[in-house]
């Protein structure tokens, strides 16, 4: 089986055809996928999904949580919102991780010390109930670092990962894993493909972060919407840096994902 670490699902690019992306994903063997909440009034409709849906994508699971860039529009409220909202789902089987949270250093219209200091509060949600987390990066790893040295969590997915060797190392000290992606695909993606090459198997993890990060052969098309049907051929770009065969992959894949979000294993 695939799955499938990162994917939005509950994006409103799949308002209308979402039983019929989750059928191609079913066709493609990818009967696990992580939905990441990005803002508190999303919480909802992601469980609905989650539990609409686990009869076709059996291991289908959430996290909830602020992603940075929704941040702007957030209020502190939310993060209690945040903490009561886990403690509503605790017991829910398929609460797996806080997340998508993390720090966007990338785009210049956020507030840095609002996102800073909403991640800062998430951690300390993710330390309270010992969940581990899903977290952003991009353009932000050290600063990331530096907040998850002073406050401690679990460990998680270190999502979209893009940053350098020694970096990745620290995050891998701290039980993350490394996200994966439709990155991978392009033959200029020449770090990431290093990367993919040179740290243990156990490091890594597969996503598509559907519907962004499209991959290569999407560049060419008129619609450019990534979905999780697709992580097989994204998987295909990592056996070929890792010289493994698709079925070790798949069941590395799962290995690390279940190992770093210990609740996954309720539901394998």
């Amino acid at each position: 089986m695939w799955f499938d670490t990162h994917c939005h699902i509950d994006a409103p690019e799949f308002a209308d055809d979402l039983s019929l992306v989750l059928a191609r994903a079913a066709e493609q063997g990818v009967t696990g996928i992580l939905i990441p909440a990005v803002q508190v009034t999303d919480y909802a409709r992601v469980v609905g999904i989650v539990d609409q849906w686990s009869g076709l994508i059996p291991h289908i699971c959430f996290s909830l949580g602020v992603h940075p860039l929704y941040t702007h529009q957030a209020q502190e409220a939310d993060i209690e919102m945040t903490r009561q909202a886990i403690e509503k789902y605790l017991n829910h089987p398929r609460l797996v991780a806080v997340g998508e949270i993390g720090l966007d250093y990338f785009v210049t219209h956020l507030d840095n010390e609002k996102q800073e200091w909403f991640f800062e509060e998430q951690l300390k949600i993710a330390r309270d109930f010992n969940l581990p987390i899903i977290m952003h990066v991009r353009k932000s790893q050290d600063q990331l670092l530096k907040r998850l040295r002073q406050i401690k969590v679990s460990g998680g997915v270190a999502h979209a990962f893009n940053g350098s060797f020694v970096q990745a190392q620290h995050f891998l000290d701290l039980n993350f894993v490394l996200g994966f992606g439709g990155t991978m695909t392009y033959e200029r993606s020449l770090q990431i493909k290093r990367l993919a090459k040179e740290f243990p198997i156990e490091s890594y993890v597969l996503e598509t972060d559907s519907p962004d990060i499209p991959p290569s052969w999407l560049m060419d098309e008129d619609v450019k919407r990534n979905e999780p049907s697709y992580l097989p051929r994204i998987a295909q770009s990592f056996a070929k840096e890792r010289l493994i065969s698709l079925e070790d992959l798949a069941i590395v894949n799962l290995e690390n994902i279940s190992r770093v979000l210990p609740r996954l294993h309720q539901l394998l």
